[in-house]
C-alpha cells in the first residue's frame, strides 16, 4: 500500500514518486535505484497491467519519435520472476522502443512487492488517462476491492470527483456484450451509461449503433423504453363485464372482498382478502378441496 507520504508525489505524477525512492535508496547506498542500460528483451509486460488495449496508431507515432530522438524518459521496473525485469510503467515505450529497433532502453530499478506493483500499475495509467473507461472501472475496482480503498479515498487520491468515481464504476454493471463495445471503443461511456440497469442492454446498444444516436437521443430512447415496458407490466382495469360479474358472485358466495385483475395479455390475478384466520381456514379448504 502506498503509505501518506507519497499519496502528493503521486497527484504529481508517479515519476516524482519514483524520483523520491530513488534519492531515498540511493543515500542508503542500495545498487538498484540508479537509471541502467539494459538489453530490451530482458524486460517483461507488467503481470498486472489493467490495459487491455493499446492504440497501434499512438504505438507507431511514438515509435517513430523514439527511433528519431531516443527513449528519453526511463521505463520504471522491478526484478522479475520470469524474466530479468518485470515492467510496472512504461509498456507504451516499451513496445514501442521495441518497434523502434531499439536493442537497449534506459530503466530504473524500483523495490516494490506484488501489491505495490499492482497499485501503482494502475494509478500510472489512470493518471496519465491513457485507459479507456472500462480499464478505469476495474483498476477503481481492483484498488476498492484489494486495497481497501473506498469512493473517497478514490476521489482524493485521484484526483476525480466522486460522481466520476461511482458513474465509472457503475459501467462494471452492463452485460458483457456492451462492455466490450465500450472496451474496443465502439460505444462511449456517456452512450452506455445510460443502459446499466436494462434488461435489454445489448439490443439497446445495438440500435445506437446502428442509427449512430446522440446522446439526447440515447436519453429519448432509453425513456421511452422504460415507458413501454412500465405500460406492459400496468394492469389495465376491468371493464368487461364477465370478469366484473364473476368479480361480485365471487365476493357474495364467499363473503370476502375480491379483486380480479385481468392484463393486457390476456393473463391476470385474482386477489381474495381475508381478515381473520377463520376465514383463511374457509378460503385455504375450499381451494384444497379435492373433488369426488
Amino acid at each position: 500500500m502506498v503509505d501518506e507520504k507519497n499519496k502528493k508525489g503521486l497527484g504529481r505524477g508517479l515519476m516524482s514518486l519514483f524520483g523520491d525512492q530513488v534519492q531515498e535508496t540511493a543515500t542508503q547506498g542500495k545498487k538498484d535505484t540508479s537509471y541502467l542500460s539494459v538489453s530490451i528483451g530482458d524486460l517483461s509486460r507488467n503481470q498486472f497491467q489493467p490495459r487491455n488495449y493499446f492504440d497501434e496508431n499512438k504505438i507507431d507515432e511514438l515509435s517513430k519519435s523514439i527511433k528519431k530522438n531516443g527513449l528519453i524518459q526511463p521505463i520504471a521496473v522491478r526484478k522479475g520472476k520470469e524474466s530479468k525485469f518485470e515492467i510496472v510503467a512504461g509498456e507504451r515505450r516499451w513496445i514501442a522502443a521495441q518497434k523502434a529497433g531499439l536493442h537497449d532502453v534506459p530503466v530504473i530499478v524500483l523495490d516494490l512487492t506484488d501489491n505495490q506493483s499492482l497499485e501503482l500499475a494502475i494509478i500510472e495509467n489512470i493518471q496519465r488517462e491513457e485507459l479507456n473507461s472500462i480499464e478505469e472501472a476495474k483498476g477503481y475496482d481492483r484498488l476498492i476491492k484489494q486495497f481497501d480503498y473506498d469512493h473517497e479515498k478514490l476521489s482524493e487520491f485521484m484526483g476525480k470527483s466522486r460522481s466520476h468515481i461511482v458513474n465509472t464504476l457503475r459501467l462494471l454493471n452492463l452485460p458483457q456484450e456492451v462492455i466490450h463495445l465500450v472496451d474496443e471503443g465502439k460505444l462511449s461511456a456517456g452512450q452506455a451509461r445510460p443502459l446499466v440497469g436494462r434488461h435489454n442492454a445489448v439490443q439497446l446498444a445495438e440500435t445506437i449503433l446502428k442509427d449512430r444516436l446522440s446522446a439526447r437521443s440515447i436519453e429519448n430512447l432509453v425513456k421511452n423504453d422504460k415507458e413501454k415496458e412500465k405500460n406492459q407490466k400496468t394492469p389495465r382495469k376491468s371493464t368487461d363485464p364477465n370478469i366484473l360479474l364473476a368479480q361480485r358472485q365471487i365476493e357474495e358466495n364467499m363473503g370476502l372482498k375480491t379483486k380480479i385483475v385481468n392484463r393486457r395479455n390476456s393473463s391476470g390475478k385474482v386477489i381474495i382478502e381475508y381478515n381473520n384466520l377463520d376465514q383463511f381456514e374457509m378460503l385455504s379448504n375450499l381451494l384444497t378441496k379435492k373433488k369426488r
